[in-house]
């Protein structure tokens, strides 16, 4: 099957994120949760002011990078915080000492606000620590007889950030209730597809669509660490720094301007079809065989009715780019 998207209608700005037994979908100005529960579909949609719109100068390019990045954390725990909510107590494992402590301490409110903060915090938190410190702590201890060029620990760094990515979301994708997660993100590409080459919102349309989107959000994290290593060698080649922890401070500093290049060359790649933007997207692509599975007939049916809830009534509004 075909993974280009040539045979598109048009390029929708429509998103989504596979959730606990279900699927966010985000349009131009709604979102829509849509969750499989025993007693059927569960659906909840809020209308929002784009942050560009509440926030202009949030919406420049290269400034956009960051704080969309930051938006869909924050959107993408509570979404996951909602759809967990809605799985049977029985199913549910011990919440840990951290959300008792909060929950005792803070209203009802406040407490799933605090939660869904500290899982955002946590969440940066570990991601540095793995992409950020632990390449750089491990090159370092290899070049305890300075044997390596300064070139190279970059080099080397980056190496091991890609490795880092690519087995964490190899060994997390063996996990069951992981593979069912992916298995919905699937679904959501599948109908988007189907979407922006302007057929009919079936399953059986849905079913025959790729599963391999070229404006994956889940993609984006991989063009991240590529465009950091590219950023890095240029950086350090101008301002050579080798100590540890100026070259991790280095690294953070830099982190805006990585994810800002990132988002605009995800956004360019995203509105053409040409030897450039395949290139480019191809990275992405490669990782979404490992997180997206194939999707069953229920999961494609959550995923329709939440796409279908963001469509904007004024026809071409959800233009990418636009």
């Amino acid at each position: 099957m075909p993974e280009s998207n040539a045979s598109c209608s048009f390029r929708t700005s429509i998103g989504g994120q596979a959730l606990i037994e279900g699927i966010l979908m985000r349009g131009p100005r709604k979102q829509a949760i849509v969750c499989r529960t025993a007693d059927g579909l569960v659906e909840k949609t809020e209308d929002f002011v784009p942050f560009k719109e509440r926030h202009p100068f949030l919406g420049l390019p290269f400034v956009r990078g960051s704080a969309v990045f930051v938006d869909s954390m924050i959107k993408g725990m509570q979404a996951l915080s909602y759809s967990a909510s809605l799985v049977p107590e029985e199913e549910i494992g011990e919440p840990d000492k951290l959300d008792l402590w909060i929950q005792d301490h803070f209203p009802e409110e406040k407490a799933q606000k605090l939660i869904i903060g500290t899982s955002v915090v946590l969440g940066i938190g570990l991601s540095l620590l793995l992409f950020v410190f632990l390449p750089s702590l491990l090159v370092r201890l290899l070049n305890f007889k300075q044997a390596f060029s300064l070139p190279l620990i970059n080099l080397l760094e980056g190496v091991l950030r890609v490795g880092i990515l690519l087995g964490y979301m190899a060994l997390v994708s063996r996990v069951k209730d992981i593979r069912r997660l992916f298995s919905y993100h699937g679904a959501e590409h599948k109908s988007i597809f189907c979407y922006e080459k302007g057929l009919p919102l079936t399953v059986e349309n849905v079913r025959t669509q790729s599963r391999f989107h070229p404006r994956c959000g889940t993609s984006f994290l991989l063009v991240v660490v590529l465009v950091s290593i590219l950023v890095n060698l240029l950086f350090n080649f101008i301002f050579p720094v080798t100590n540890l922890f100026a070259r991790v401070g280095c690294h953070l500093l830099l982190l805006p301007v990585v994810v800002g290049l990132s988002y605009e060359m995800n956004r360019w790649c995203g509105g053409h079809d040409n030897w450039l933007s395949a290139v480019l997207s191809a990275p992405g692509k490669w990782l979404q065989r490992i997180t997206t599975n194939e999707p069953d007939d229920s999961m494609i049916e959550c995923a329709i009715r939440a796409l279908e809830l963001v469509i904007p009534e004024e026809k071409g509004s959800d233009l990418w780019g636009a």
